[in-house]
């Protein structure tokens, strides 16, 4: 069993593309979607992605948050590609780039096709209290809200966003 421990943030600068370590185009789709996992039909999404040359389909537990369980299964890409198909809404591309900051890595998705203009940063960390060094490109956590999540993404992307959705949460 695996937990994730993840925090979610938009950005409020472009400073990190020098940090760039490596770049990573990905595209996933879901094998069910947003409203059976809120209506409580299913406790996990199944999610299929490709990375590069590799492939593989995910299992997450469904409640928001920062730590959620959750499994990784290699399978071959032309399976993946297969399974795309099959997904429920539509397949998120984006280009993953691995940024490190104050001794963690960082996960900035650049997104594109329909959810082109979103960039959010991601973090792992080992405990959800854990401490860690707040970079200056960091803006506002999102952590909490669903529709930053791939799944909300895949059915409802970016650019079918308001303009106050797209302002990010209120200040406070």
């Amino acid at each position: 069993m695996g937990v994730e421990i993840e925090r979610k943030f938009l950005l409020a600068g472009d400073g990190w593309r020098a940090e760039v370590e490596r770049t990573q185009p990905m595209a996933q789709g879901y094998l069910n979607d947003l409203r059976v996992l809120d209506g409580g039909l299913q406790k996990a999404s199944v999610r299929v992605r490709i990375e590069g040359p590799s492939a593989f389909l995910n299992i997450k537990s469904a409640q928001a948050g920062p730590s959620r369980l959750e499994f990784d299964y290699p399978v071959p890409v032309e399976d993946a590609r297969q399974l795309l198909e099959l997904c429920v809404g539509g397949v998120v591309r984006k280009r993953r780039h691995y940024v490190r900051h104050g001794g963690h890595l960082w996960e900035i998705d650049e997104f594109e096709g329909d959810n082109a203009g979103l960039v959010v940063a991601e973090i792992e960390l080992d405990a959800v209290d854990e401490a860690f060094e707040r970079p200056d490109w960091l803006g506002a956590e999102v952590t909490e809200l669903k529709r930053y999540y791939n799944l909300a993404l895949a059915e409802r992307p970016w650019s079918r966003w308001s303009e106050a959705e797209r302002a990010g949460p209120a200040p406070g």
